[in-house]
């Protein structure tokens, strides 16, 4: 998990498709949305706002936390830089791009963020990705915030599928995206170039009625 705005999180996007006439899409809806704002059982995932940096700077700043990622440890302007573009993109149109910060509900604390890629709209196509705070790893908020993200869209976009990638070496996110009912479908050499080298990325995946079927979707 350059600056911030360089995440992993785009590390395998399908950026030659986002040219599809959105209105004979299955994606269409998001370009219309309102502010997001999605609850679990532990987790509110909100809008990112521009005060919000101090908060992402807690672990944009930490070297464990951009272990496998080609940003960070972020200067406080990088941080501020990626906060910026999180908001520029939720105002876009059509809206490929849902980034929300993960707060504690009982105590409003900041945990982590998560985030929701449109890749393509013509096929349904959605990325998902996340980034939990060190002191809140090991808790679960990672597989909670993903699951949340992941329904919403299938629920909400009409999505078809929906994928994320992780560091082979990554063994926490792997876990987490086969707790989403994702199937291993590939090792990918190189598609990053990270401080200890070049790094490969496993894929995962999930179909929508794989989903329906899954124990997370629940």
């Amino acid at each position: 998990m350059a600056s911030m705005a360089a995440l992993l999180w785009r590390e395998f996007g399908t950026r030659a498709e986002w040219g599809t006439d959105v209105s004979q899409t299955p994606c269409t809806r998001a370009s219309s949305m309102a502010a997001m704002e999605l609850t679990s059982e532990r987790l509110l995932l909100r809008e990112m706002a521009p005060e919000d940096w101090p908060a992402v700077h807690e672990w944009g700043s930490r070297p464990e936390a951009c272990r496998y990622q080609t940003w960070g440890p972020n200067t406080p302007e990088e941080t501020q830089a990626f906060v910026g573009r999180v908001v520029a993109a939720a105002a876009a149109e059509p809206r490929t791009e849902f980034t929300l910060l993960a707060q504690l509900r009982d105590t409003g604390r900041v945990v982590g963020s998560g985030s929701l890629f449109v890749r393509s709209q013509q096929f349904g196509t959605g990325e998902v990705a996340y980034i939990v705070h060190p002191d809140n790893w090991g808790q679960g908020i990672a597989s909670e915030m993903a699951a949340a993200l992941v329904g919403w869209g299938f629920a909400e976009l009409g999505l078809h599928r929906v994928f994320g990638t992780c560091d082979p070496r990554n063994v926490a996110s792997a876990r987490v995206l086969r707790k989403l009912g994702m199937t291993h479908e590939g090792h990918m050499r190189h598609t990053a170039l990270i401080r200890d080298g070049w790094r490969d990325s496993d894929l995962y995946a999930v179909l929508e009625h794989e989903w329906r079927a899954h124990p997370s979707s629940s």
